[in-house]
């Protein structure tokens, strides 16, 4: 399955997810209704119902851990006040127990591997059970039911009820449903999670290995002509591979992504000399913004690559990042020898290392952003090429992964390309 398979399938999923939340949660509140409320006082147990539930999608954002899972049985103790709630997981081991009778756990050890084995829920009569207080237990069922996501086990609910009958039954079934979808919702998370390394994974593999060749030929041919400078290319060198391949991976900010380009925008400077020329022009106000990972500086060696180092004479990169209200924009524009429009929609869909891919920079957009957000290209034959993307300043739960060697400020390139401070920008 290709990477755009994966997003739609992602995408579908999701969708599936949330309507069996939806049902799922319709389906218990109208048993718990039914339950309680034969006669009235149904919008009072609407209420209650809905609190209880409210939190629970957090408690398993993470997965069924063992916080979460005390969490959920208690939520669930609480809103169908039956005897008691269990969760073990996928291979029965008691998680959470919240409530009484307790001690008939080591009773339903065999049915819930029944369970397991048979991916379908086994109903425990209390009169099938050994039991000490025969007169005093308010146990009268136990009802039992795996937790299937992708047809196999992820975990097992357990609801023991003061009665018997099919409504304790569709009871827990529709609790299980409700658990079940949120447990597939974190599944998708961490599915969501491991895409975007992935493709993390393959910007990292489409650095150049001719752009490192390249840049330590440089530094070598400088190491007796002009020892300081190769020294001072060799630290950013190392400095833009350690960025490029550190440990945290997922989002940065603006200021630090634009560091590491201009990290390789004055390695590349040194290689081509006089044929590239840049120009950087980075609102203050916008360099705080969080964005994912390696997102620009695909986009700047596309413009080096294939725009300027093809076009006699080189000519100039332009990166700009301004403030637009609640948003940031950021554009980088080459006047290399550009391409045919016609042929744009090939380069979008591009996977190889020819050209790094419009389509995946896209889809790691639409995987933060939704479809708010995507890029904007501009180009002709002979006539460059731009390509603009606008993010929003602030996304909720999105954080930058900060490593150990932030520095405060984005640094000011050396050498002639560096434009005046005010200068105007040339296109």
């Amino acid at each position: 399955m290709d990477a755009v398979s994966s997003v739609l399938t992602t995408q579908t999923l999701v969708a599936f997810g949330a309507g069996a939340c939806l049902a799922g949660l319709a389906a218990l509140l109208a048993v718990v209704i039914r339950r309680r409320n034969p006669g009235g006082a149904v919008e009072d147990a609407v209420l209650r119902a809905v609190v209880l539930l409210s939190g629970s999608p957090m408690e398993l954002e993470h997965g069924l851990k063992q916080n979460a899972a005390d969490k959920i049985t208690s939520r669930m103790l609480a809103l169908l006040r039956c005897v008691a709630v269990g969760l073990t997981d996928r291979e029965g081991t008691l998680l959470s127990w919240d409530g009484e009778a307790n001690d008939h756990y080591v009773d339903l050890v065999d049915p819930v591997g029944a369970a397991i084995r048979k991916k379908r829920h086994e109903v425990v009569s209390h009169n099938k059970v050994p039991c000490n207080h025969r007169g005093t237990c308010r146990m009268r069922t136990a009802v039992i039911v795996p937790l299937l996501i992708e047809d196999e086990p992820e975990a097992v609910l357990i609801v023991v009820g003061r009665s018997r009958g099919r409504r304790i039954v569709k009871m827990s079934e529709a609790v299980a449903t409700f658990i079940r979808t949120q447990l597939e919702a974190a599944r998708l998370q961490d599915a969501r999670q491991d895409l975007h390394q992935a493709e993390i994974k393959a910007l990292r593999a489409q650095i150049s290995p001719h752009f490192v060749y390249n840049a330590l030929n440089t530094i070598s041919a400088l190491i007796r002509t002009d020892p300081e400078e190769a020294r001072e290319l060799l630290q950013d060198f190392a400095d833009f591979t350690r960025y490029c391949f550190r440990a945290e991976g997922t989002y940065t900010t603006l200021s630090e992504e634009l560091r590491n380009i201009d990290r390789y925008l004055t390695i590349e400077g040194a290689r081509y000399g006089n044929r590239l020329n840049v120009r950087l022009k980075i609102a203050p106000e916008v360099q705080s913004v969080v964005v994912p990972f390696l997102l620009i500086q695909p986009l700047v060696e596309n413009a080096v690559k294939h725009g300027i180092a093809n076009k006699p004479g080189g000519g100039t990169v332009t990166v700009v990042a301004q403030d637009i209200g609640n948003e940031a924009e950021i554009s980088i524009e080459d006047d290399g020898v550009g391409m045919d429009p016609a042929l744009l929609e090939g380069m979008r869909n591009s996977h190889g290392s020819a050209h790094i891919g419009l389509a995946g920079i896209n889809r790691r957009m639409f995987q933060v952003y939704r479809d708010r957000y995507s890029l904007m290209v501009e180009t002709a034959l002979g006539a460059g090429m731009k390509v603009t993307m606008r993010v929003p300043k602030f996304v909720r739960a999105v954080r930058p992964d900060m490593p150990g060697y932030v520095d405060e400020v984005v640094p000011q390139r050396r050498g002639p390309s560096q434009p005046r401070a005010g200068a105007a920008l040339g296109s």
